[in-house]
């Protein structure tokens, strides 16, 4: 019986054999059967998120850095824009995109302030 366990600890059998077969089975089915809660995996938050904000007619975004950081500083306005254009049916006009910094002077996102047309 220690044998067995061992050779099923180390993986030490044959490539093709029905308990290598079963291995693989085994790790599969842990692999997709095992709930996502087991491991405190969340999904992923949206790229572009609704703060809330006092002021009438105004809504306030937040833009994952990965959004805008792979292109020039110059065209980040442009682009902010664009998408938050694409976001809902509304009409938005971006006008202020102000980078959010960490102590490191890294960038962690970005803050946009629109307005209805």
């Amino acid at each position: 019986m220690t044998s067995v366990l061992k050779r099923v600890i180390f993986w030490d059998f044959p490539r093709a054999s029905w308990q290598y077969d079963v291995i693989v089975v085994v790790i599969l089915a842990f692999i997709f059967l095992t709930p996502r809660e087991l491991f405190r995996d969340q999904p992923k938050a949206q790229s572009i998120v609704l703060l809330p904000y006092d002021s009438p007619g105004v809504e306030v975004f937040y833009l994952e850095p990965k959004l805008l950081i792979e292109i020039e500083e110059g065209e980040w306005f442009q682009k902010a824009a664009l998408m938050l254009a694409k976001r809902d049916g509304k009409k938005l006009e971006l006008y202020r995109l102000t980078p959010i910094f960490d102590s490191e002077k890294d960038i962690k996102g970005f803050m946009a302030y629109t307005k209805l047309k």
